[in-house]
């Protein structure tokens, strides 16, 4: 067999392995990778034209440990998406006013309104786990949370809100190989804050406190969906595909357009270089 055969025999066996599933077990290869996500991300695009036309509102809660790939899923999501209508809602720790109000009355402000879809990057759901394991609630704020959960995600459904709710699941080894990273790359070091450090010293505390989360709040209207996320791109990919699983949808997607005939500049004079400041071209 020639040189140019065995070349063109690799190049074929290489293109078909790729083309093969992985081992359950085993890292998603980045090109892999990004050729399904681009094809998930066009579906996101048809997805928010129709939430757009049709004036659906829809919430999705990512929650799970600290580094199990929330952030990172969710800015896959909207990567391609219009922030006019796909916006995510972050919340930082409530101010001294927000504790005396209503638990959910800071997080009704951010629901959506017709033709939106809000990510909820941690949500509600901070009172059943690190309020209450770190001790930032009393007893009796949680025992009322784990009540008026589960009637408070109805109330949103009745009201024509579609609600979906993700845990992303890290394994112990996976989480202290991503915490050391972030320690390691000093534009991650950011990232971790205390809150996270005292996450790792109390593992089982949060992992009751999670079991006790689903139990209480899985419920048929709304129920939690778990995303395994060691492999955090396979996480990404599996969580966008069950999202667009949930809400059916049409290819609404704009018609190409042709550009109009620049007008023509007859008559308009520039105003000198030397009166405009420009940022220097250090590269």
């Amino acid at each position: 067999m020639s040189k140019k055969k065995k070349k063109d025999k690799a190049k074929q066996e290489s293109a078909e392995n790729e083309s093969q599933p992985k081992e359950k077990g085993e890292k998603l290869g980045n090109k892999e990778y990004l050729k399904h996500l681009q094809k998930l991300q066009l579906e996101l695009v048809k997805l928010q034209e129709w939430i757009k036309a049709k004036g659906l509102r829809v919430v999705v809660i990512f929650e799970g440990r600290d580094a199990a790939g929330k952030g990172g899923a969710i800015k896959r999501i909207t990567e391609c998406l219009n922030p006019r209508i796909c916006r995510v809602a972050a919340l930082p720790a409530p101010t001294d006013r927000e504790k005396t109000q209503w638990y959910f009355q800071r997080y009704v402000a951010h629901l959506p309104a017709a033709g939106e879809m809000v990510l909820f990057d941690r949500s509600w759901y901070n009172r059943a786990g690190v309020e209450h394991v770190m001790g930032f609630c009393t007893d009796e704020e949680y025992g009322e949370f784990m009540r008026s959960c589960p009637e408070f995600e109805r109330m949103l459904v009745r009201s024509g809100i579609t609600l979906v709710k993700y845990w992303f699941s890290v394994s112990d080894e996976e989480q202290e190989r991503r915490f050391q990273a972030r320690i390691d790359d000093p534009t991650k070091r950011w990232k971790l804050s205390p809150m996270d450090l005292q996450s790792r010293s109390r593992w089982v505390e949060y992992s009751r406190a999670k079991d006790d989360m689903l139990r209480y709040t899985d419920t048929k209207q709304c129920p939690w969906y778990i995303v395994h996320s060691d492999d955090k791109k396979r996480a990404r990919l599996n969580c966008i595909t069950h999202l667009l699983s949930l809400i059916p949808y049409d290819d609404l997607t704009p018609e190409p357009m042709k550009l109009p005939r620049r007008q023509d500049d007859t008559g308009y004079i520039r105003p000198p270089i030397t009166d405009q400041t420009f940022v220097p071209e250090v590269y």
